[in-house]
């Protein structure tokens, strides 16, 4: 139940923010962070994939350093804050309001792997994934597969937000996020109920 509480919470607070930073991005003309290179919509559809393989690689890489942390925790932060890819249509419908995020954060996973490759005790594994990443794109015949978010390239200072304001106009989002809400309130109901319970033992 405190999960859910957390949860809630951390919701609630992607909200608020949301609704004062619409249409921006936190670090917008702040190019302080690393560069993250762009990734194309057929690439994103297929590295969401494999996303939870190279994020647990990473998280057990030996030979790291600075550049390749501070990537792999924006690819995190910003995966948090597409609500972990759960909205349906995020990574494939370029309308979703929450698709440049989507963007974002399989733009750092991307560059994580790839930085996987260069160390010496990822680099096999690393390898593995890479390849089957590509065979998937040409199986699925998603090479060429652009949006109008391909040609975006990111930084890790540029927290990129899910565009709230057109939540109302895509159904998709709206039903998720109307869903997900309520059920955390019935979370959230139960959690205060049981809480009483205990209180008034």
């Amino acid at each position: 139940m405190k999960n859910v509480l957390r949860a809630f919470c951390f919701v609630l607070a992607l909200l608020a923010a949301g609704g004062a930073f619409a249409h921006s991005r936190s670090g917008e003309g702040s190019h302080d962070g690393l560069p993250v290179p762009e990734i194309s919509h057929g690439e994103m559809t297929v590295i969401s994939d494999y996303r939870s393989r190279i994020m647990d690689l990473a998280s057990t890489a030996a030979d790291t350093n600075e550049p390749f942390r501070r990537v792999l925790n924006y690819a995190e932060i910003q995966y948090s804050y597409c609500l972990w890819g759960r909205i349906p249509g995020s990574v494939t419908d370029e309308e979703s309001p929450f698709n440049e995020c989507a963007h974002a954060y399989l733009a750092a996973t991307k560059a994580v792997l790839l930085a996987m490759r260069g160390m010496p005790q990822e680099t096999m594994a690393a390898g593995k994934i890479a390849s089957a990443v590509d065979v998937d794109m040409v199986r699925r015949g998603l090479s060429l597969v652009t949006c109008r978010f391909s040609g975006e390239g990111f930084n890790t200072a540029d927290v990129v937000r899910p565009r709230w304001s057109e939540i109302p106009l895509h159904p998709a989002s709206m039903v998720s996020l109307t869903g997900f809400a309520a059920i955390l309130a019935a979370g959230v109901f139960v959690l205060r109920r049981l809480l009483r319970v205990q209180s008034s033992e």
